[in-house]
């Protein structure tokens, strides 16, 4: 009874909150609030989950301490010391080709039957020839040099200065004022029209240097340089002499080593003729500037001198001894500058007549030389064979049948197989440091296991600015010209304290370095971030790098990335 009375109140009482919308609007909002909290819980469940998904996934690897074998790797191709350029000094039809490549040749060996050019070839060498002789003629024809004019401006300026000295001499007894003070003036006279020489001379001299003309130079003060510019223009034609042999020994297919041997000593000599001019020009033009400023602060002086006795011995009239004496005196500055302008001119003249002189015999060489080839051209047979002249391998084949050859061009190369191999690349300066002149490398494409290559050079590779070196080594084996080989060269093994794969070192602005894991506790868990690690490169092979700085051995290095990744990111580790 008791039980079903509190049942009817429990009911009665409910149904009493129901119909109270103050107490039902309150169960709402305890509802909603119950809900809101609910889901919070299931977000902050789940929200180290959904974020991980979004990071970018890293691969790691530790870094560990050990022995690394150091190699420098590299690739180049096979090239044979020596070889042999099959050429021709006209143009012919290739009409048959009778070696192939790769095959072996002996001397005397017939490599290719040509025929001569046909007679439009003769005529348009015949032709240039006609063309050459023209323009060699057209140069003889030359007015000859004519000074009379000259001549005579010097006879007119040496008339009037004999007509000055004779009143300059008139004069001389009847002129009495000023005498105690023209001993001074006259002297001061001298010394001014001496010095204006003696500047006209200097400047001349450093007119003449900077332009390497001593014509007009004044010997006291140019010193040896006409001699030394001549020893530098003689050097340079010796020069210029030599590396003409050279090249015509090139083009005639000769051995050229003994004529480039020559060119090489006379540039060097040239080299040595030139340097020497130059400094003494540099140091005697730097004397004169100094002398010319002395000069002119001098003369300066003396001409207010001058001009102080003038006006106040009332010498301004032009009729006085001293006015008489400066005009001889100017008479006669200006008749030395018309001999000197003359002489001038006169070597002037020769030396364009020098250059012409050469200019003449280069166009009658020119002449000489394509007369022979006329000559050459109408004795050929219709039909002819071109041999080998040495023993070798044939390596290349530059041409194809009844095509035209042209003077000089190569139209085989052999390669003199007596004379060896060698094979080169480049590498960066700091690789070398541990590297010996006879070390033997690994040669990595040897497939048939009987190719050898030793170190036998480390030079300078000039193109790079002083950055890289260059490998040379001697390659003996079956090998051919033209050969690919990768090499591999051990620079010896060592203990490291850190290694670290060597896919995982990077380089920017800063220098080398390389990214690690940083870990970092939240009440959700352990977060992992991007740590940049400046590292200084020990040594590496194939796969590792030996690095000291800021790593320690078992640090987590960051070998992979699934994301572009920076400093200060934050990342998820790979399940492995």
């Amino acid at each position: 009874m008791n039980d079903t009375n509190e049942v009817r109140e429990r009911l009665l009482a409910e149904d009493e909150k129901y119909r109270n919308p103050a107490a039902r609007k309150k169960d709402i909002i305890k509802t909603v609030i119950i809900i809101f909290l609910a889901a919070m819980l299931v977000l902050t469940f789940f929200s180290n989950t959904i974020m991980n998904k979004s990071l970018p996934e890293i691969s790691t690897e530790s870094a560990t301490s050990g022995k690394l074998t150091e190699r420098i790797r590299g690739k180049g191709v096979v090239e044979s010391n020596q070889a042999y350029n099959v050429t021709v000094d006209n143009n012919f039809v290739i009409e048959r080709i009778h070696v192939k490549m790769g095959q072996e040749v002996r001397k005397g060996d017939v490599l290719f039957t040509v025929n001569t050019v046909d007679d439009d070839k003769l005529a348009e060498a015949e032709e240039a020839l006609e063309n050459l002789k023209l323009d060699y003629e057209s140069a003889l024809l030359k007015e000859p040099t004519d000074y009379s004019s000259e001549d005579q401006q010097i006879r007119a300026a040496r008339a009037a200065l004999n007509e000055a000295i004779a009143k300059r001499d008139a004069a001389s007894g009847n002129d009495s004022r000023a005498n105690a003070a023209k001993d001074t003036y006259k002297a001061n006279k001298a010394e001014f029209s001496r010095l204006t020489n003696v500047k006209s001379k200097i400047e001349d001299t450093i007119s003449a240097i900077d332009m390497d003309s001593y014509v007009a130079a004044a010997p006291e003060y140019s010193g040896d340089l006409a001699a030394l510019n001549s020893a530098a223009m003689a050097a340079e034609d010796e020069y210029s002499e030599a590396y003409s042999m050279f090249q015509i020994a090139i083009e005639k297919g000769e051995n050229a080593e003994l004529a480039k041997s020559d060119a090489d000593a006379k540039k060097s000599a040239r080299d040595a003729a030139r340097d020497a001019y130059n400094n003494a020009k540099s140091s005697i033009r730097a004397d004169l500037v100094a002398k010319l400023a002395d000069t002119e602060s001098t003369l300066d002086r003396l001409e207010n001198a001058i001009n102080d006795f003038n006006n106040e011995f009332g010498e301004s009239a032009g009729n006085t001894y001293e006015s008489l004496a400066q005009d001889v005196e100017d008479k006669q500055n200006a008749l030395e500058t018309l001999i000197i302008s003359l002489n001038k001119t006169k070597q002037t003249d020769s030396i364009s007549n020098r250059r012409e002189a050469l200019t003449l015999e280069s166009k009658k060489k020119a002449i000489d030389k394509q007369q022979e080839k006329v000559d050459k051209m109408k004795k050929e047979s219709a039909d002819s064979d071109i041999k080998s002249k040495y023993d070798g391998v044939i390596s290349s084949i530059n041409v194809s049948p009844n095509e035209t050859t042209t003077p000089g061009s190569s139209l085989a190369t052999i390669d003199l197989v007596d004379s060896g191999f060698t094979l080169q690349f480049t590498v960066e300066n700091s690789k070398v440091k541990k590297l010996k002149k006879g070390i033997e490398a690994e040669v990595m494409n040897n497939w048939k296991g009987d190719i050898t290559a030793v170190l036998s050079e480390i030079k300078n590779d000039t193109t790079s600015g002083g950055k890289n070196k260059i490998l040379v080594f001697d390659i003996s084996g079956d090998v051919d010209s033209g050969e690919s080989l990768d090499i591999s060269i051990p620079c010896g093994s060592g203990s490291y304290d850190t290694i670290v794969p060597k896919s995982a070192v990077k380089q920017d602005n800063d220098g080398k370095y390389v990214l690690t894991v940083r870990s970092k506790s939240t009440p959700l868990g352990n977060r992992y971030y991007v740590e940049r690690v400046s590292v200084n490169e020990e040594a590496s092979d194939e796969v590792s790098t030996a690095v000291s700085g800021g790593v320690n051995r078992g640090d987590y290095i960051i070998t992979a990335s699934s994301k572009p990744i920076t400093a200060g990111d934050q990342v998820r580790i790979k399940d492995k």
